[in-house]
């Protein structure tokens, strides 16, 4: 259902609802901040929870959850820059956060497995049961959520966090990073000592993998660092729980362990500031400083004295390798300290504009470039 009808729908049941509704949005829209030449609109709203997204045939935007437990379509139909239909894929599943889609199929990724909805666009309106492709993932909500992206091999990546703060899992699937054949044939963990993931993608330069990590809790306002890595080889260990950041040595499980036995992250982020979803930018729409440049969404901090991140950066990358930090998108955490939205994923459309997912408001932000590109 298109948000104007949505809007005119609420009118004449509660006009005061509908104009609150309109209005708060607005006023959260103005609050942020982007470059010069830029501009952010909403682009799809009343999807509670919206967290993960991927891109599916025809311009339908599939958008995972997480507590929510409901997978939605939405479709921009008549090209105006705005949804205007909307749809619930699924309901009732286990924190279904990853989504990603291939041949037709959409990939829903829950806590303990992965589904598969064949045909999906031909059937949004009545959505066919889901098959099963692989269900041996641990149950732990824990730090369960996952991520699900297609890689460059037609693999499915996915990674199975901590079930803890901090710890030694006695299982080893936990706190690893894997990937699997789309028929849910050929699971392999490809690396391990990996807290919390919930983004990755691949240079699109060099096919090298990277992917954000949240870091413990507990350790002060300032420590440790959150974490962008690049894996290289199957079989590395980026440190939990033993070392994090590279080279901070963890109290509490350090003992026997040193950090230069373990993979560094290849750029740190300040504490607490939660890098979810990444996007190497692949277009042509935005100035040509932003092609193959990386787009972080950083969620915020939950436990700080002083709240820090709600905002969305760009990694610059030289030779491959990232060399820089800036904010692209902010004024999601107002001076005084007010949360007014929490920024989860990032997607590219087909015409070089960005979508980017707003767990707390349950809308999806369009970001599109206005300006000179001389």
């Amino acid at each position: 259902m298109h948000i104007k009808t949505i809007l005119l729908a609420l009118f004449l049941i509660n006009p005061c609802l509908a104009f609150a509704l309109q209005n708060s949005h607005q006023i959260i829209i103005k609050q942020l901040q982007v470059p010069a030449g830029f501009t952010v609109s909403i682009f799809a709203d009343k999807l509670p929870n919206a967290r993960s997204l991927a891109l599916g045939d025809n311009g339908v935007v599939f958008v995972g959850t997480g507590s929510e437990g409901a997978v939605y379509a939405v479709q921009d139909s008549n090209n105006d820059g705005v949804a205007d239909k909307s749809y619930v894929i699924a309901d009732h599943l286990y924190m279904p956060n990853g989504v990603a889609y291939r041949d037709g199929s959409l990939y829903v990724a829950e806590v303990n497995r992965i589904i598969r909805f064949d045909r999906i666009v031909q059937q949004l309106a009545n959505p066919p049961k889901p098959a099963v492709v692989y269900d041996s993932f641990p149950s732990e909500q824990h730090h369960g959520w996952k991520y699900l992206h297609f890689g460059p091999d037609n693999k499915l990546y996915t990674s199975v966090g901590a079930p803890c703060n901090i710890c030694e899992p006695e299982t080893p699937i936990y706190s690893s990073l894997a990937r699997l054949n789309a028929d849910g044939s050929g699971f392999e963990v490809i690396a391990k000592g990996i807290r919390s993931s919930v983004g990755l993608d691949w240079q699109p330069e060099t096919n090298a993998l990277f992917f954000t990590d949240n870091g413990r809790d507990y350790m002060g306002d300032d420590l440790p660092p959150d974490e962008l890595n690049q894996w290289t080889a199957n079989g590395e260990h980026f440190g939990f729980p033993y070392c994090h950041g590279g080279d901070i040595s963890d109290p509490e499980f350090a003992a026997a362990k040193k950090c230069h036995e373990f993979t560094a992250p290849v750029w740190k982020f300040k504490a607490h500031m939660a890098p979810l979803g990444l996007r190497f930018y692949r277009g042509k729409h935005f100035p040509v400083d932003y092609k193959n440049q990386l787009f972080v969404a950083e969620h915020g901090s939950w436990n700080r004295s002083e709240p820090q991140g709600y905002r969305v950066v760009l990694i610059k990358f030289n030779q491959g390798k990232p060399v820089s930090e800036q904010v692209f998108i902010s004024g999601w955490l107002t001076r005084d300290g007010k949360v007014l939205g929490r920024p989860v994923d990032i997607l590219e459309m087909q015409d070089g504009s960005l979508l980017i997912s707003d767990d707390k408001l349950g809308v999806i932000y369009r970001v599109e470039y206005q300006g000179n590109h001389g």
